[in-house]
């Protein structure tokens, strides 16, 4: 045998003495060659090492005969796929037709003829190498095909971070304005206020001295006189009125700040694996309001929120939906127009329309604009990846987008999800 060659064995099965000796001498010279003289032997020889590749299996046998040990070999996993011949003095026809169809595969009548031995043999082995190659190579395409499932996934994965992060970056100068402004007039309160807890305290102080020297005549009057001035100077009237103002007024930005923050951790955090169930509208709101500040100059919102069940979904990859539907309609509008969003229960599933009267889209871009990195932005401005991964998104919840735009008059974005989700959820989107 040559180095890394597989040898091939082959479990005879016959009671007689004879014909054992027959067949191991005629196949030995090429096989490794096992010997069972009863079914029951047969049947533990083919469930132990070396597994043999092949059986020739005699059929008249004391105890169980070969058709019984060939119905066991079918049962049993480890065995299932071994090719039976049957060698045999049974030559009628209906015999013959009742073992192939417990499975054997073939049939040789006694006495043998060892060329018709050798030759089927060596067919039934060519056979099992055919099957076998079949086997592995299955095996490494769908290794291979797992492989590039995953690659695609990781890549897939890295896109949609990658165009989060740039939407986050385009976002960013309008999301710090929004914050900067209230952080501003909360930072000038604070001011006034210090001056204010300055000057009560200061008040305060007075009063606790008058109330220690009540029964100095004198004293007490001095100090009443200097609380009198002091109350005259910092016209407390107006800070008992400005003071509340100033703690709403700081209140209100600090939510305003809170709100944003929120928004823009929930958008720009990495969605877990997990189908949840989401109010679209509230969604929708968060993500309107992240977006305010890129809006707001160019257009007008109108916005329509129909009443929503709850929608099964990754809301993450919503958001990113709905946010790059948003900052297009915006970004469509030349100086100035209007954006208007609605929401409306159809059947069994939420429509999110998206509309702007912006430039509309041409009939050639409007077959690519689904395609990766096609864009009719300048250079900078976009990606090519925001609509294509949407329509990936959205097709992966199960549902679909639709257009309908206008060259000069508008655009609108129609998402549809199913409100129980796909029907089969995938893994990743």
């Amino acid at each position: 045998m040559k180095p890394g060659e597989t040898v091939t064995t082959i479990l005879v099965v016959d009671d007689e003495p004879a014909n054992l000796s027959l067949l191991n001498h005629l196949l030995r010279p090429f096989y490794q060659v096992r010997a069972a003289n009863s079914g029951e032997n047969a049947l533990r020889a083919a469930t132990s090492e070396p597994r043999p590749d092949l059986i020739l299996l005699d059929v008249m046998m004391p105890g169980m005969n070969g058709y019984e040990v060939l119905a066991h070999l079918r049962k049993h996993p480890a065995t299932a796929d071994i090719a039976v011949i049957f060698v045999t003095a049974l030559t009628d026809a209906d015999d013959e037709e009742h073992g192939l169809a417990l499975g054997a595969a073939d049939y040789i009548a006694k006495p043998i003829t060892p060329a018709v031995v050798l030759a089927r043999v060596r067919t039934q082995l060519e056979n099992k190498r055919a099957r076998d190659w079949m086997v592995n190579k299955n095996q490494v395409l769908e290794a291979e095909v797992a492989r590039r499932v995953a690659v695609q996934r990781d890549l897939q994965g890295q896109l949609l971070q990658a165009d989060k992060l740039a939407a986050i970056g385009l976002l960013s100068a309008g999301v710090a304005h929004e914050i900067n402004n209230p952080v501003g007039f909360v930072s000038a309160n604070l001011g006034a206020l210090r001056d204010y807890t300055d000057c009560l305290l200061d008040i305060a102080a007075l009063c606790d001295e008058a109330l220690r020297h009540e029964a100095d005549t004198e004293v007490f009057r001095q100090t009443m006189w200097r609380l009198r001035q002091k109350l005259q100077d910092a016209d407390f009237d107006f800070i008992r009125q400005d003071m509340p103002h100033l703690l709403h007024e700081s209140a209100e930005g600090l939510d305003r700040i809170k709100k944003i923050v929120g928004d823009l951790k929930n958008f720009a955090h990495a969605d877990n694996d997990e189908w949840q169930m989401a109010d679209i509208n509230a969604n929708l709101k968060s993500t309107l309001n992240l977006a305010r500040n890129e809006i707001k100059y160019k257009a007008t919102v109108n916005a329509d929120y129909g009443e929503l069940p709850p929608v099964r979904c990754h809301p993450g990859r919503i958001n990113q939906v709905l946010l790059n539907l948003l900052v297009n309609a915006a970004q469509a509008i030349d100086q100035s127009g209007q954006i208007r969003i609605k929401t409306w229960l159809k059947d069994d599933e939420v429509c999110i329309a998206i509309s702007d009267s912006g430039c509309g889209i041409s009939e050639v871009a409007m077959g690519r604009i689904f395609e990766p990195f096609y864009t009719t932005k300048p250079i900078g401005k976009g990606t090519g990846l925001g609509l294509s991964l949407a329509f990936g998104i959205v097709r992966g919840h199960g549902g679909r987008i639709e257009v309908v735009s206008t060259v000069g008059e508008g655009t609108c974005f129609t998402v549809v999800l199913p409100v129980a989700g796909p029907a089969a959820a995938p893994a990743e989107v």
